[in-house]
């Protein structure tokens, strides 16, 4: 269901890399979320970093969305930097075991390839 990567990359360049790495892919960034950042604004102690970026490519996303709407509720793609021990780590949540959730028929193929490219990302991103 997850998929991760180590990286003895600090969180900052991880995510400066990991961006770098969804451009190269034909993904692009819709945003990123400091969790931290936004815990620590909320008066919640937080100490770890955290940042999850939004991915996608919209031409896998709008074959997704012509076959079934509800898949939008898994849209856009996640990758999670945060630290780990003395490094970081990526993670996301891997889109074939999503897809499996929504009993559509037709988008495996395109959840491979989804799944193929977020897998190839992180791992360029961690080297």
């Amino acid at each position: 269901m997850l998929y991760q990567v180590e990286s003895k990359k600090k969180v900052s360049d991880l995510a400066r890399d990991l961006e770098a790495a969804v451009q190269r892919n034909k993904f692009g960034v819709l945003g990123v979320h400091d969790l931290k950042g936004k815990l620590n604004e909320k008066g919640v102690a937080f100490e770890r970093d955290c940042l999850i970026f939004e991915v996608c490519n919209p031409t896998q996303a709008k074959r997704v969305l012509e076959k079934n709407m509800e898949i939008s509720t898994a849209l856009p793609c996640r990758i999670s930097v945060y630290s780990e021990g003395a490094g970081a780590k990526l993670a996301t949540l891997r889109p074939l075991a999503l897809i499996a959730m929504y009993k559509a028929q037709g988008l495996e193929q395109v959840a491979e390839e989804v799944e193929q490219t977020l897998i190839r990302i992180m791992d360029e991103a961690a080297r």
